[in-house]
């Protein structure tokens, strides 16, 4: 399939229509959905349904009941071209809620040992302290239990009870 003059005025103008790169694909013939979101890419066409990419996005207005609006059609969600990627939804969302984990009252933190690699033994705490490329670079060394490499403090910092995983999700 060739790319002929009327071909690209004919994708570039229905893809200011808003419509998707399967519908121009289907509208056009002979050419895929992928085939359409290259040559986009290739032609830099930017937003859709608007007049400059440099504009600022209209925040989405509730849709209007035809009889009261004079029968105007509600706004919709645009797509762009966006550089390396062939195309990025734009759309206004609502600030995420992060959920805050409070510490428990009563933890206390044990005094790490800072003991060397070679220093460590079967029952000691092996967390790291810092970073590995540092010259003070250590090792908890408090006394590790039977169940692991760290200590209890440790202990609950790395692994946390399946309810608690569960609850975050």
């Amino acid at each position: 399939m060739n790319w002929t003059d009327e071909r690209v005025e004919l994708l570039k103008k229905l893809w200011a229509e808003g419509l998707s790169a399967s519908q121009i694909a289907n509208q056009l013939g002979g050419v895929s959905r992928n085939a359409v979101i290259g040559k986009v890419h290739r032609l830099k066409l930017s937003g859709r349904g608007r007049a400059s990419a440099a504009q600022p996005r209209a925040k989405k207005a509730p849709a209007a009941s035809p009889a009261k609006s004079g029968g105007s059609r509600p706004m919709r969600t645009v797509t762009a071209s966006v550089g390396a990627t062939a195309l990025a939804v734009q759309f206004d969302a609502e600030p995420v809620a992060r959920q805050v984990l409070r510490p428990a009252a009563d933890v206390v933190v044990p005094m790490s040992r800072n003991l060397s690699l070679i220093q460590l033994t079967e029952r000691t705490c092996k967390w790291p302290n810092g970073d590995p490329l540092s010259e003070d670079f250590s090792f908890c060394g408090n006394e590790a239990g039977e169940s692991g490499p760290y200590c209890g403090y440790h202990s609950r910092v790395a692994y946390q009870p399946a309810s608690e995983r569960r609850r975050t999700r």
